[in-house]
């Protein structure tokens, strides 16, 4: 990220800022702050915080061992602090320098109990909020760089399912399946990020954990994978049977395209989330499955896999150009099998664009 375009997005925060009345964020996270400033380091169990106030100052205190990676992501306020010393002593002095003593503070959702307390302990008075409403304001749309990173993220996923269809045979473990696609996508220049594989009844759990179950002839199964491009991420999700698909899992099959593509029929700017998770909810239930459709339609993604806005009942935020999120309903059948079709679309001025390749019309027979 150049200078110019982390000034922007500081600048862009410290405009949120002032227009919630909040006086400073707080981010600690490599997301948050790479996403802000460029560098992308964790602190682990040590106290680590890039500081944002109203007026677009920054500062970042920070372990010792983490200062050069500070200045070559371009940083020039970092306060530093050594194994053995306090690193409230340097958060007391900015919160004195900011007048933070009973102030309204956002900070990272992700940041962990043990820190939080901590900068509770220096100030008391001040009411500390979720900053993941401030910082989403800002990484919810994607500019044209996020966009072809994300891009290149899906394209990468799509071309890596030809490997898991490869792998997928009568004997082979789930584990080898998300082996060989992890490898692909790592060949061709992604960071494998998961790969999520669930044969036959482990396919009706959701969010199955990859084991090493072995594939059996007319198992359907559910290939749920994705990668890391420049810091954003793609997600994708894929069926197949091994051998002749019985004609269950083809209805299944079915209903669950015409699921999201009903939900995708709905997306343009202004269209609230709520609305399209209803398009694709109401397919399935009128296909009389829907107590076996147990999730959102969607979620936000970009540089983490989930954020906002996420497509689900309740959520009335109207969509913008440049938001990018998934469309995946499923089924999921106790015992027998499960069915999730998923894209990446973005919303562009028209309606939107999908980043992956378009799912097959009909479950793919391996």
């Amino acid at each position: 990220m150049t200078a110019t375009a982390s000034k922007a997005r500081i600048q862009r925060l410290a405009q949120v800022l002032q227009d919630t009345g909040i006086d400073a964020f707080f981010a600690c996270t490599p997301i948050s702050m790479g996403y802000l400033a460029g560098f992308k380091e964790y602190g682990h169990e040590r106290f680590m915080a890039l500081g944002i106030n109203t007026e677009g100052q920054v500062v970042l205190i920070c372990p010792a061992l983490s200062v050069e990676q500070a200045k070559k992501s371009g940083l020039e306020d970092v306060r530093s602090w050594p194994d053995g010393e306090d690193p409230l002593t340097l958060f007391r002095t900015l919160a004195s320098e900011w007048n933070l003593r009973s102030s309204i503070l956002a900070v990272d959702d992700e940041m962990s109990a043990r820190q939080l307390l901590e900068m509770q302990s220096v100030l008391p008075a001040a009411l500390f909020k979720p900053g993941q409403p401030v910082i989403g304001n800002l990484t919810r749309k994607k500019d044209g760089q996020e966009l072809a990173a994300m891009l290149k993220a899906a394209e990468i996923a799509d071309q890596a399912l030809a490997a898991g269809h490869k792998a997928i045979r009568i004997g082979a473990t789930e584990a080898e399946v998300s082996e060989a696609l992890s490898n692909e996508m790592r060949r061709l220049g992604g960071k494998p990020t998961f790969a999520i594989i669930g044969a036959g009844k482990n396919g009706a759990e959701p969010h199955h954990l990859t084991d090493d179950t072995r594939i059996k002839e007319g198992d359907v199964i559910i290939l749920d994978f994705g990668c890391d491009v420049e810091g954003y991420q793609s997600d994708i999700t894929r069926c197949a049977s091994c051998g002749p698909a019985s004609e269950e899992a083809q209805k299944v099959y079915r209903i669950v395209l015409e699921a999201h593509n009903a939900a995708r029929s709905k997306i343009h700017p202004g269209v609230t989330p709520e609305a399209i998770d209803h398009a694709a909810r109401q397919v399935i239930e009128q296909a009389g499955y829907g107590e076996f459709f147990m999730h959102r339609t969607g979620h936000g993604i970009g540089m983490q896999g989930h954020e906002a806005p996420f497509i689900v009942q309740g959520n009335t935020t109207p969509l913008e150009t440049g938001e990018c999120f998934s469309i995946e309903p499923g089924i999921y059948l106790p015992g027998k099998f499960g069915i999730r079709i998923e894209n990446i679309v973005t919303v562009t001025e028209t309606g939107h664009r999908s980043l992956n390749e378009e799912p097959a019309e009909t479950l793919a027979q391996i």
